[in-house]
């Protein structure tokens, strides 16, 4: 597939492979496309902001000493087209409440505030409507379903008869990836069975999705369920509908009350379904991981956990599962079953007025597509432009240029690090700093040296840092340098160290990172 590429550039094959290799000195180790990308491509991002921080720890190995939070690869969060997936009705509440800026921009946060003003009773008429619409097609699918399978005519009458348009519907839709755990609510069956069959406070799930053909844990969750909905203590408020496609998404994720999503954290990438659902007036019920984990706020939905990763999957799933019942028991099922004298839900009507108007500026496609615009193509296309003038004149010198110091990068060394005052100071002081820095055949325009100071941990690493370029003052003939950092503030009280560090540096670089090219003071942090 990459011959044509390694001709193009004029590369052997062994050189092209290189570049894919996350020690391309070992030759025969394997070849890794993300390496590849992350070697070639002027900018590189995860689909949510944990997802960032993911990335950032897997492949800090391709920028050898690199802080992990310094590893050039940021983050812009997904977000969901919402005129493909907000039902008729939300659409036309939305219009009357709202105004067309919510289709025209989606991304101005001073319209979804209005939310708050949506009249509760309309609110909630509509997304019962919605509910309603959802369980008709659930009964049609699950009827054709069971004709398909050839099953017993009472069964597939039985289908007219299963869930309830007024219970309190939790959707669950998506790939069956394992680590989605679509079985984590199923975990005790005899507590779910009490949840979903509380006769003055009934419940009911419905799935939806498939596995990847080769993925046979996937299609055995799958069956589980199935075999599951046929019993007796299930057979009314749980259902599998198959054959997954848009249209299931779209009715589920427009009928559903609350979204249930049990990634194990931190393995969800992102995840866009719980973004559709809200932008339906559903509620969220996840665990913080992927887009929920910085969009979850009390007011806004529930949180499965706090975050913790386990080294014990079965501790997990197991820890998580009690949260899970915990929640539905004591908070989520209470919550919607809480009726005043109007037969309104007001406390659920309010959380969807705060999911709808909190989530829906920030987890849309137009803002997501603003983020790449802004961030990155545009910067880019100029930074193209720039060095392809003049006949490539600026790729041709910015090349000479790495080769240069790729070259002569072995002689630089830090000296010495001398900074004032020493001992305590009072937040707010500024410490004045000076480094010897020896560049050899390089030139202080070559590189950037900088101040590395913040707060010490036990272990006397740096956290939380702040860097200061430091200029130079002095320079020898023999490849000695002075540099300065005239202040430094420290903001906060506490043990702090600070250390420098020496990294090239070009106008036309798009990170200060080069791969196996920065230089520290030492291996020590000097603290204060």
């Amino acid at each position: 597939y990459f011959a044509d590429y390694a001709r193009v550039f004029e590369l052997s094959r062994d050189e092209f492979l290189a570049l894919g290799r996350r020690h391309p000195e070992r030759a025969g180790t394997a070849f890794c496309p993300t390496v590849l990308a992350l070697r070639l491509v002027a900018h590189s991002n995860g689909v949510s902001r944990l997802h960032g921080e993911v990335a950032r720890e897997m492949w800090q190995g391709l920028w050898p000493g690199v802080p992990k939070d310094e590893v050039p690869i940021g983050h812009v969060t997904n977000g969901v087209h919402f005129r493909s997936w907000i039902s008729l009705e939300m659409n036309q509440l939305y219009d009357r409440y709202l105004g067309p800026r919510w289709r025209e921009d989606p991304a101005d946060e001073t319209v979804w505030q209005r939310a708050e003003r949506i009249a509760p009773e309309e609110l909630w008429r509509t997304h019962e409507r919605r509910r309603e619409r959802m369980v008709v097609f659930a009964r049609r699918r699950l009827r054709n379903q069971l004709q398909r399978r050839g099953a017993p005519q009472a069964e597939i009458e039985a289908a007219d008869e299963v869930l309830d348009p007024e219970a309190l519907t939790i959707g669950f839709a998506r790939r069956f990836a394992t680590y989605k755990r679509a079985n984590l609510v199923l975990r005790d069956p005899e507590r779910l069975a009490r949840i979903l069959n509380d006769p003055e406070r009934p419940v009911q799930i419905i799935f939806a999705g498939k596995a990847h053909p080769r993925d046979d844990a996937g299609k055995e969750l799958i069956r589980r369920i199935v075999i599951m909905s046929r019993e007796e203590a299930f057979h009314r408020r749980l259902v599998f509908l198959e054959d997954y496609d848009m249209a299931v998404a779209r009715y589920l994720v427009q009928g559903s009350d609350v979204w249930l999503n049990t990634p194990r954290r931190p393995r969800e990438a992102s995840g866009t379904s719980g973004m559709k659902a809200a932008a339906n007036g559903a509620l969220n019920l996840s665990t913080l991981d992927g887009w929920w984990d910085e969009a979850y706020r009390p007011e806004v939905g529930w949180a499965i956990g706090r975050g913790e990763v386990y080294e014990d999957h079965e501790e997990q799933d197991q820890v998580e599962a009690e949260a899970l019942y915990d929640l539905l028991e004591r908070d989520v099922v209470p919550t919607f079953y809480d009726r005043g004298a109007d037969r309104l839900p007001r406390r659920w009507i309010a959380r969807m007025q705060a999911s709808i108007g909190s989530l829906c500026h920030f987890f849309n496609a137009h803002r997501m597509i603003r983020d790449y615009t802004e961030r990155f193509y545009l910067p880019t296309a100029t930074r193209y432009q720039r060095l392809a003038d003049d006949g490539m004149a600026g790729i041709e010198a910015l090349a000479a240029w790495k080769t240069r110091v790729r070259k002569g990068w072995s002689e630089v060394r830090v000296e010495a690090v001398e900074a004032e005052p020493s001992g305590e100071l009072r937040v707010g002081d500024e410490v004045r700093a000076r480094a010897r820095v020896h560049l050899g055949d390089l030139k202080p325009e070559d590189v950037m040296v900088e101040l590395y100071l913040g707060r010490v941990d036990a272990d006397r690493e740096i956290i939380e840092p702040e860097t200061t370029r430091m200029r130079p003052v002095e320079s020898s003939d023999k490849g000695g340098h002075v540099f300065e950092a005239s202040a430094a503030p420290c903001h906060k009280s506490g043990r702090h160290g600070y250390t420098v560090r020496v990294l090239p540096h070009h106008p036309d670089m798009v990170d200060p990172f080069v791969p196996e090219l920065i230089v520290w003071a030492g291996s020590d942090v000097k603290a204060t």
